[in-house]
């Protein structure tokens, strides 16, 4: 682009203004700022290749060249984290964040404290704030982890409950109740 005026200041700063309507500016540490011709639009390069954008309507996008990571900054408060390996990481303004993963996993951290990931597989965890954990499994089996047992509940009703003593009991949709001890020893078994 053609220079319109160029002016250099006593501090080392050189402004040069364009005849499209850009202010270019650099700075002596090597950090320069282009302001673009609708006055809004900013854009500052710096020494340390770090590059900020200032949108038109207020968005801060903030690439950091050392982790090759990118911040983005919404009007709205939204924040957006984009690293090099792939991963998003969403900060909304109630405090709620959420993570997707390389591996498209998406983790959700809620402010109440609660937890719930949901897998490629289509496989979903939740974890209450009091530890409890829930994972439905794609295939219909869904899984209830305590501190008191873990329990997996089968698509045919079939309900197994294993305690942390090591005991397991099943409950069959017949009736039937199976109950083993720690070492896998039938101790009572109601067969209908």
């Amino acid at each position: 682009e053609e220079i319109q005026r160029e002016t250099a200041y006593p501090d080392g700063k050189v402004e040069k203004v364009l005849k499209n309507g850009c202010h270019l500016i650099f700075f002596p540490n090597g950090t320069w700022k282009k302001v673009g011709s609708d006055g809004k639009t900013v854009t500052i390069t710096f020494f340390n290749g770090d590059v900020k954008q200032i949108m038109p309507d207020q968005t801060v996008i903030y690439y950091y060249a050392d982790a090759k990571t990118t911040h983005t900054t919404y009007t709205d408060g939204l924040e957006v984290l984009q690293f090099s390996n792939g991963q998003i990481e969403k900060h909304y303004p109630d405090g709620k964040k959420e993570i997707t993963f390389p591996d498209q996993t998406i983790k959700s951290l809620f402010t109440d404290g609660q937890e719930e990931s949901i897998f490629p597989d289509g496989t979903v965890v939740r974890v209450q704030r009091d530890g409890t954990k829930t994972i439905e499994f794609n295939n219909g089996q869904r899984e209830l982890h305590t501190p008191q047992f873990k329990r997996r509940e089968y698509p045919d009703g079939t309900v197994k409950t294993v305690y942390m003593n090591g005991q397991q009991e099943t409950k069959y949709v017949s009736g039937r109740v199976r109950i083993k001890d720690k070492d896998g020893n039938i101790i009572m078994d109601t067969k209908l």
